[in-house]
């Protein structure tokens, strides 16, 4: 797709090459960025529907006849049907809706619109289109008003890949419409801008610099909730992976025996595979629900939950052959709730260290806005991974939004504060023996009072005898590292006047070398240091 949107971007360059008086300069022939924005969009929509009516095809050739539509005006409408659930866009059926969409399957668009925002932000050059005046105040104003016009930038290449992107998705919202099926449009408009919008973002965030100072366009109070709700949210999803893994390993024989009796063949067995691993990451968010307490239902009037289990008849899909049987679970089970706890105190660490705060009360008020923010993915992760197909019994499938999202802003959100409270503390440590060192100030006078009584009495040695020749103030003492001087130190300036007295040359001592063993430890000029004489005025 890169490929092709490179020559979009070089065939203009060449035509304006051949104009005369045109000047082949590449950043004077950059497109706008809403006219980038649009051929990016054009060429994404086109390579994806591109592969999925190639599957489709397929699927239409192995399937029965008429089940994926009558010809191939059929099988493209059925293509474009499966592009619209590619991003969550809902459908009407007969007696109800069909909800319950593959969130694997959304990873295809996801991944061009990443591509074609990486070519966007190329072709319209946006490093070069950072303001260059900024305020000459401190560096560090400097660098907040460089990030607030980096932050604009990757905004405006967002929506100028979302917009047009939207609205070829409502066309072909309204092409996709059947007798069967009806596309809820608003559904697909407002799926298709966001997805589109959070591609392009990070696609241009990405441009301007590398993994590492993409986080650092936010703020650092905004940096650290980020990045605790990102790990948190990780850990419960990565938690839901091992816990469907296990589940299908346990329950593999009924996962084989619903595949035998479905007798897909070679090619349908492939596409059934196919469907189940595009829904292998809502089995994930199950996972991390049931993990989160609150569990997920598998139609109306049940529940699987670390609690108990109450199943009833389920669809015949191989993969929900990992369910566990109705009725009650081991004690231990209830072991795993302790996850989303562990979530929380990695979060916690994670807010404290990237974002300390001065006071104590901060920090564990910013872990509960990391478990609060946590809750808040979570619930909208449930709400994606779950939904209808038609009406009924299947009407309620997966977990309930609201109930996850308050379990995991709870669990989370109290590990979270604990932790990030320790976390600031330990960081902080110096004002944290601060009250210690309040406490121990009356002991220390004691024992202070306790010596100076002793050393009255011949108990203990008196205060040590001030360094002789020292050429330093008091002031000067209690700030600077005082110099290591030998003990047997004599005084240089009565040196050189007995030698100046006495008169006979054969009895005059020899020169004395410079003393090597009078150390300044203070001294940082590489000792080029002139000391004043206190006793000039004495000699003259």
């Amino acid at each position: 797709m890169t490929a092709l949107l490179d020559q979009l971007r070089t065939a203009p360059k060449s035509v304006l090459s051949k104009i005369p008086g045109v000047t082949g300069d590449d950043d004077e022939s950059r497109r706008p960025l809403p006219v980038s924005g649009m051929l990016a969009a054009a060429a994404t929509l086109g390579v994806g529907l591109a592969a999925l009516t190639t599957l489709t095809l397929v699927g239409w050739i192995a399937a029965p006849k008429g089940t994926l539509g009558s010809g191939l005006p059929g099988v493209f409408r059925t293509a474009a049907q499966v592009w619209l659930a590619a991003h969550h866009a809902g459908f009407a059926i007969p007696g109800g809706r069909v909800g319950l969409l593959p969130l694997g399957l959304t990873v295809l668009p996801a991944v061009l619109l990443y591509r074609a925002g990486r070519w966007m932000a190329r072709d319209a050059d946006l490093r070069l289109r950072l303001p260059a005046r900024l305020p000459k105040n401190s560096p560090r104003e400097k660098a907040s008003a460089r990030r607030r016009a980096q932050l604009v930038l990757v905004v405006q290449a967002g929506v100028s890949l979302a917009a047009p992107y939207a609205l070829l998705a409502g066309l072909i919202a309204l092409v996709a419409r059947n007798e069967i099926t009806q596309p809820f449009i608003g559904e697909a408009l407002l799926s298709h801008f966001v997805l589109a919008f959070l591609a392009g973002a990070l696609a241009t965030a990405r441009t301007i610099g590398p993994w590492g100072a993409m986080l650092r366009l936010l703020p650092e109070r905004v940096r650290a909730v980020t990045v605790g709700t990102a790990a948190a949210t990780a850990i419960l999803l990565a938690a839901g992976l091992l816990l469907v893994l296990a589940a299908l390993v346990v329950n593999f024989g009924q996962v084989r025996d619903l595949t035998n009796v479905l007798s897909p063949g070679f090619v349908g067995g492939l596409l059934l595979l196919l469907v189940q691993a595009l829904y292998l990451l809502n089995a994930v968010v199950w996972g991390s629900a049931y993990i989160a307490g609150p569990g997920f239902a598998v139609g109306s009037g049940t529940l699987v939950a670390p609690t108990g289990v109450q199943l009833g008849t389920v669809p015949s899909l191989p993969i929900l052959g990992a369910l566990p049987d109705s009725g009650s679970v081991p004690g231990w089970v209830m072991a795993v709730i302790a996850l989303p706890f562990l979530a929380g105190a990695v979060a916690g660490v994670m807010v404290a260290r990237i974002a300390p705060s001065p006071s104590y009360e901060a920090a564990p008020l910013w872990g509960l806005v990391t478990g609060v923010t946590t809750g808040l993915a979570g619930g909208v992760l449930a709400a994606l991974s779950g939904g209808p197909i038609g009406a009924g019994r299947l009407a309620a499938i997966g977990p309930s939004p609201w109930e996850v999202a308050v379990s995991v802003a709870l669990e989370v959100g109290v590990a979270a504060g604990i932790s990030a409270g320790v976390t600031n503390l330990l960081l902080l440590n110096r004002r944290a023996r601060a009250p210690l060192d309040k406490a121990a100030a009356p002991v220390r006078a004691a024992g202070a009072a306790i010596a100076r009584a002793a050393s009255k009495v011949g108990l203990a040695e008196s205060d040590a005898k001030p360094l002789p020749g020292h050429w330093m103030d008091v002031t000067e003492a209690d700030t600077q590292p005082i110099p290591v001087i030998r003990d047997d130190w004599q005084d240089e300036h009565a040196s050189a006047a007995s030698v100046d007295t006495d008169t006979d040359p054969e009895t005059r001592p020899e020169p004395r070398t410079p003393r090597k063993d009078i150390v300044d430890e203070s001294d940082d000029r590489g000792g080029h240091v002139i000391y004043l004489d206190p006793y000039a005025w004495d000699r003259e």
